[in-house]
C-alpha cells in the first residue's frame, strides 16, 4: 500500500511539473518572438504550428522505438532531458531559419513525453482500478499555475525567464521517472490494419472531424491567448491570471466529467462543450473589457475539461477493442496534431493581415462547423439504433 501511495504521488508530481514547464513556455513563446526577435504574425504562426504538424508524424514513430526497446521510461528519460535542453537553446537563437530548424528539434523530442507517460498511466490506473482523470487533472492545474507565475516573473525580471523555468521544471520530471509505474504491458497500434477498419466506420470519420474543428482552436488559442490579452490592454500578469482561470477550470470539470456523461450522455456533453467555445471565441470577437474577458475564462472548464472526456469515452463505445488503440491514435493526430496546426497557421496569417480579434471569429466559425457535424454524428447514433447497429465491442 505504502509502495502505491509512493507511486501514485510520483505520477501526479510528473503531471504536475511537466504541464508546469509545457505552460512556463507555450502561452508567452510567441510574445517573446515578438518583442524579444522581432517576428512578423505570420513567422510566429509558422514556428508555433510547427509542433503539432511535426507531432503527427513524429508520435508514431516513438511508439515504433518504445516498442522495439520495451523500455517506455528510458525512452521518457531521454526525450525530458532532450526537450529541456533545447528548449533552454532557443533562448540563444534570433534568427527565423535557426528558430525553424531548432523548433523542429523541441517537437521532436516534446512529442514523445505525455503519449508515453499516458500510456504508462493507463497501464497503471487499468492494473488499480482508479481513474485517468484523477492524475490528469494534476497537468491542467500545473499548466494553469505555470502561466500565472511566469506571468508575473517576466514582467518582473523579463521574458526569458520562461527556458530557464521550462528547463528545470522538465528536470525535476527526470528526477520523477525512478518512482513511477513499473514499465508493465505498453499501448500497441497497428496502424495499417486499425487504419483499413476505422475508415469504413462513418461515424468514427464524422467523429475526426468534429475534433479537427473542435481542437484545432482550443490548442491554437494556447499559443494567441496571450496576444489577445494585450490587444484588450492587459499585461503579462493579465496573461498568466487569464491562463490560471481558464486551465485552472479544467480540472474540477475533468474530476466531475464521469457524472456529467452518465447522467447527460456522451453526444449531449460533446454538444454543449462545443457550444460553449464557439460562443466564448466569437464572443472575443466584440473586445470586450479585460474584466469580462478574466470573468469569461472559467467557461474553458465546460469545454475542455467536459469534451476531452467525453470525446475518449465516444472511442471508447463506438470503436471495437481490437482498433480501438488505433482509434484513440488517430484522434490525437487528427485534433490535438492536424487541427491544431491548421488553426495555429492560418490564425497567424489572419492576426497579421486584420487583427488578433477576426483570428477568435475564426476560431468561433470553426467550432459551430464542429457543433454542426456533431449534430450529424448525432442522427448516424439514432439511425444505427433503431437499426439495432453497435460499433463497440
Amino acid at each position: 500500500m505504502v509502495s502505491q501511495k509512493r507511486t501514485s504521488l510520483s505520477m501526479k508530481c510528473f503531471y504536475l511539473f511537466t504541464f508546469f514547464a509545457f505552460g512556463s513556455l507555450f502561452p508567452l513563446l510567441g510574445i517573446y518572438f515578438k518583442e524579444e526577435a522581432g517576428l512578423s504574425g505570420t513567422e510566429i504562426g509558422t514556428l508555433m504550428s510547427l509542433s503539432p504538424i511535426v507531432m503527427i508524424f513524429a508520435q508514431p514513430m516513438w511508439g515504433i522505438i518504445t516498442d522495439y526497446t520495451k523500455k517506455p521510461k528510458h525512452v521518457l528519460a531521454v526525450s525530458l532531458l532532450l526537450t529541456g535542453l533545447i528548449g533552454y537553446a532557443v533562448l540563444f537563437i534570433g534568427t527565423y531559419g535557426w528558430l525553424f530548424i531548432i523548433l523542429i528539434l523541441l517537437a521532436l523530442f516534446q512529442s514523445a513525453i505525455v503519449p508515453i507517460s499516458d500510456s504508462i498511466l493507463l497501464n497503471y490506473v487499468n492494473q488499480t482500478k482508479q481513474e485517468y482523470g484523477n492524475y490528469r487533472l494534476f497537468g491542467a492545474i500545473g499548466f494553469a499555475v505555470a502561466v500565472f507565475i511566469m506571468g508575473k516573473l517576466s514582467e518582473m525580471s523579463g521574458i526569458s525567464i520562461i527556458f530557464y523555468s521550462f528547463a528545470l521544471s522538465l528536470l525535476l520530471c527526470l528526477l520523477l521517472i525512478r518512482t513511477m509505474p513499473r514499465e508493465g504491458e505498453m499501448l500497441k497500434v497497428d496502424l495499417r490494419s486499425g487504419l483499413s477498419a476505422l475508415i469504413r466506420m462513418p461515424k468514427y470519420m464524422v467523429f475526426l472531424v468534429t475534433t479537427f474543428l473542435i481542437f484545432g482552436p482550443i490548442f491554437a488559442n494556447n499559443f494567441y491567448f496571450s496576444f489577445y490579452i494585450q490587444g484588450i490592454g492587459g499585461t503579462l500578469t493579465g496573461v498568466g491570471i487569464a491562463f490560471l482561470l481558464a486551465a485552472g477550470s479544467e480540472a474540477p470539470f475533468m474530476k466531475l466529467s464521469g457524472i456529467a456523461l452518465r447522467k447527460y450522455g456522451v453526444i449531449q456533453i460533446m454538444m454543449f462543450a462545443a457550444a460553449v467555445s464557439g460562443l466564448r471565441w466569437t464572443f472575443y470577437f466584440f473586445q470586450p473589457s479585460i474584466t469580462v474577458v478574466l470573468l469569461t475564462t472559467v467557461v474553458q472548464g465546460f469545454s475542455v475539461g467536459l469534451f476531452i472526456p467525453a470525446a475518449m469515452e465516444y472511442i471508447r463505445e463506438n470503436t471495437p477493442s481490437d482498433v480501438r488503440a488505433t482509434a484513440v491514435s488517430l484522434y490525437t493526430a487528427v485534433g490535438n496534431g492536424l487541427g491544431s496546426w491548421f488553426c495555429t497557421f492560418l490564425g497567424g496569417m489572419i492576426f497579421e493581415k486584420y487583427s488578433i480579434f477576426n483570428t477568435y471569429l475564426f476560431f468561433g466559425i470553426l467550432s459551430f462547423a464542429g457543433l454542426f457535424m456533431i449534430g450529424i454524428l448525432m442522427r448516424l447514433q439514432s439511425r444505427d439504433k433503431k437499426l439495432g447497429l453497435s460499433s463497440g465491442v
